[in-house]
């Protein structure tokens, strides 16, 4: 289990433990928009995306979790059905809806934590 003094980011000087940065990054993330497990690890200089579905699967119930996709674009697993509940109500882009394999369309939601999105162009 990832403490909160854990830093996946290997950077010693870091004053705030890993686990609070990447709660910091998933709650930044706007809704419609999402982010993979190693998106939110490389937006901190960590390649930990384990480390980071490790802190949500803990630590994220605080935070809009359901914005962290695989990289495949689907959901957290074993949470499909409630996730579905907040893309459809945030409007996040999605594929193969209607189907039990549905997935989040990277191409259309991705936020890469800097604001910047096609969309937004």
């Amino acid at each position: 289990m990832p403490s909160s003094s854990d830093d996946a980011s290997g950077d010693a000087s870091d004053d705030v433990p890993f686990v609070e940065r990447v709660l910091e990054v998933v709650d930044a993330i706007p809704p419609g928009r999402v982010m993979t497990y190693g998106d939110v690890a490389a937006t901190l200089g960590s390649r930990a995306a384990r480390m980071v579905g490790q802190i949500m699967a803990y630590y994220g119930g605080s935070v809009p979790w359901w914005r962290v996709v695989r990289a495949s674009g689907h959901p957290p697993a074993n949470h499909e059905h409630i996730a579905l509940q907040h893309y459809r109500a945030e409007g996040t882009p999605l594929l193969g809806v209607g189907t039990a394999a549905y997935r989040v369309d990277l191409r259309a939601a991705r936020y890469d934590g800097a604001g910047s999105h096609p969309s937004d162009r």
